[in-house]
């Protein structure tokens, strides 16, 4: 279905963090054109604000993950409250994400490996810690910056579970994975062997871990066939760690484009759900802002709708409407 021009007007008066991939994904701009907004990305909006904020030893806030004036017994670490988002981690996603050229953070990589440790343990930041969604960034964030994160990437094969996926409490105990660790792993996983051509054990890991969501048709558990939570339909920009139906079919779709595979059939419930939540404009609603501390807002609050939200609902539905039905 073609996009109302309206809507995509819409989308493109919005940062070139999100501009460009709207000129690329969905409105067909020739690459000069989208290169171009891409570009401005370091110098404009969004991406010179964080560049902007990096400190001198190369982090952000002074600290790995959390930032270096967190306190772990203080109100903002109570339950409910929210982690910060201002750290080099968090940052280093954002940049990534929006699709900032690595140039632009030219010596960061050495200047974490000699500055910055990671709050578990004081462990070296490329070395990654125990946590499979801070090792999923890193290992995504490492490549991105050209680290040598080859002996990261072997830590998820040696660490994924029977099940077939991943869970950060793994080192407390659990033997079941989790939609929000499997995912996050997953990604890292993905953007590692894009960037390296990877390895059959690699490769043997990220495909498990796909089929671990796939059959869970990304939504519900495999012992009662129940929404496993309310979070999985419930939709939010900046994704952060959490899972979501349209992070994870997004992340499918970019499997796929890696794999030169069609969209497999069991992501059609998560599809329907993701479609469900258009409304009659073409949009979708910002459910909610994740709590906790920011250096600015990137998306609209809760209730509005959200230009981020919406370019990734229309480009995963664009995606599975053009499917190959004889090719599945």
């Amino acid at each position: 279905m073609a996009i109302d021009p309206a809507l995509l007007d819409w989308m493109l008066d919005a940062d070139p963090a999100l501009r460009w991939q709207v000129e690329r994904d969905l409105a067909g701009a020739p690459p000069e054109v989208w290169e171009a907004t891409r570009a401005r990305i370091a110098t404009e909006g969004f991406g010179a604000r964080l560049l902007a904020l990096q400190d001198p030893d190369g982090q952000w806030a002074g600290g790995a993950y959390f930032p270096k004036d967190f306190d772990f017994h203080g109100p903002e670490a109570a339950e409910g409250a929210g982690q910060p988002y201002t750290a080099t981690t968090w940052m280093l996603n954002s940049l990534r994400e929006w699709g900032l050229d690595p140039g632009a953070l030219s010596g960061t990589a050495d200047l974490l490996a000699a500055n910055s440790r990671w709050e578990y343990d004081d462990l070296p930041y490329w070395g990654g810690e125990v946590d499979c969604c801070i090792n999923g960034y890193t290992l995504a964030n490492g490549v991105w910056l050209g680290a040598d994160v080859s002996e990261l990437a072997q830590w998820f094969v040696d660490h994924r579970l029977a099940d077939g996926g991943w869970n950060c409490e793994w080192v407390e105990g659990s033997t079941r994975s989790s939609f929000h660790s499997t995912l996050n792993s997953l990604k890292g996983l993905a953007s590692y062997e894009a960037a390296t051509g990877g390895s059959e054990a690699l490769r043997a890991a990220r495909r498990g871990g796909e089929e671990y969501l796939l059959e869970r048709r990304l939504l519900r558990t495999l012992s009662t066939g129940e929404l496993v939570a309310p979070w999985a339909t419930h939709f939010a920009y900046p994704f952060r760690w959490f899972y979501s139906a349209l992070k994870a079919v997004d992340y499918f779709r970019d499997a796929a484009r890696l794999d030169g595979a069609v969209p497999d059939p069991r992501l059609e419930e998560a599809i329907e759900v993701i479609r469900a939540a258009r409304r009659p404009d073409g949009t979708w609603i910002q459910e909610r802002r994740h709590p906790g501390r920011v250096w600015f807002e990137i998306d609209v609050p809760a209730g509005e709708p959200s230009r981020w939200l919406t370019f990734y609902g229309t480009r995963v539905l664009e995606w599975w409407d053009a499917r190959d039905p004889v090719g599945q």
